[in-house]
């Protein structure tokens, strides 16, 4: 089992930026991947970005690129999204989640992809 818990949520204008974290604990010898996905009201869960745990390869979405940085500690147990010139339609909880297999880089894009999933954390973008 492993638990993930996200903060670094919360209100921000348009233009600003805000810093995501994911805590893991429990089994986590055992992660390949570490992702943030995000789910706006009335859509589905979306692929923001992924880190490999231990090369540190990683990937966005497009409409992230430029924007957003994913990172990891891996002495720590966390993954970070650094999120900026954050816009309206970021607006969405955002899920950290932790994957034991190993793939390419479109395979690790799907939620499929992953085991373990944190709670999620909101973020609001105003306009």
């Amino acid at each position: 089992q492993v638990q993930l818990v996200e903060s670094g949520g919360g209100l921000v204008q348009a233009g600003g930026s805000l810093r995501l974290s994911c805590a893991a604990s429990g089994r986590t010898d055992s992660t390949y991947v570490m992702g943030w996905f995000r789910q706006a009201p009335g859509k589905e869960r979306a692929f923001v970005a992924h880190v490999t745990w231990r090369r540190g390869n990683t990937n966005y979405a497009d409409s992230v690129k430029g924007r957003f940085t994913i990172s990891r500690d891996n002495a720590k147990n966390t993954v970070q999204l650094q999120m900026n010139s954050l816009k309206y339609e970021d607006t969405a909880v955002y899920y950290c989640a932790q994957g034991s297999n190993s793939g390419g880089w479109y395979a690790l894009s799907l939620p499929e992809a992953y085991d373990y999933w944190g709670q999620g954390t909101q973020v609001t973008v105003s306009s």
